[in-house]
């Protein structure tokens, strides 16, 4: 079975761990500047350690972490589409739609942090994730 929609879910992915990858780069060099030591934390989150991180390493991270909440949706409506056979065409279109607006959305969020645009681009991504959804249930009801 080969699906085209297969194919954005691999770049999100991917993208995710570009981000993460980013987040590591940046985020352990300020822990260590800022004095933290990992050997010796117990118990801790990551958002304890943000308090003393500047903001613009925070906000990678905080996009990291976004990437583990919306786009699991993203992930099992694509596979949905994948196994009823829908996940061409259209279908596959609107998820390319949804992974260019996550990724334009993680480097608004990831380098200068406007809010607007972050909101413009998740509510654009978010309509993408709808109409997924919707081809989806039109599928298998």
């Amino acid at each position: 079975m080969h699906s085209e929609i297969l194919r954005p879910m691999v770049v999100l992915i991917a993208w995710t761990l570009v981000m993460l990858g980013w987040t590591l780069a940046t985020r352990l060099p300020a822990m260590k500047a800022a004095g933290v030591d990992m050997g010796k934390l117990v118990g801790t989150k990551a958002s304890d350690a943000d308090r003393s991180l500047p903001p613009q390493v925070q906000w990678k991270a905080h996009n990291y972490n976004h990437l583990m909440e919306q786009p699991t949706l993203f992930y099992a409506v694509c596979a949905v589409l994948a196994l009823s056979d829908t996940g061409n065409g259209v279908n596959a279109w609107i998820a390319w739609a949804y992974v260019g607006l996550r990724i334009a959305h993680s480097l608004v969020q990831a380098t200068s942090n406007r809010v607007g645009a972050r909101f413009v681009f998740f509510m654009l991504s978010s309509l993408m994730l709808v109409a997924l959804t919707l081809h989806a249930a039109l599928a298998v009801f």
